[in-house]
């Protein structure tokens, strides 16, 4: 698995988008030729992977939004991140 620095600027690639399907009340990460059915956590995630962000700032974020351990979220969060990249649905510049 790759590993993710905390200082990485992640992004969805040209081609791969989050979209919320309103006739079946999900969200979709539409790539080309896949469609990824993300849970809520992700969504949470994926919504603040602009290519501005670094992982810190999103894990902060999170560790605030939902009250949760810091040290947990970072773990969870990378490894989301890394999976997602080796999918090829996610950048990290």
């Amino acid at each position: 698995m790759t590993d993710v620095s905390s200082d990485a600027t992640p992004r969805l690639p040209r081609g791969v988008r989050l979209r919320r399907d309103e006739v079946r009340d999900q969200w979709l990460l539409l790539a080309p030729e896949r469609v990824l059915h993300p849970d809520a956590i992700a969504v949470a995630v994926l919504e603040r992977c602009d290519g501005v962000r670094t992982v810190t700032e999103i894990v902060d974020d999170l560790a605030t939004a939902y009250a949760a351990p810091r040290e947990q979220i970072e773990t969870d969060v990378k490894a989301m991140l890394a999976d997602l990249q080796v999918k090829r649905v996610l950048d990290l510049a």
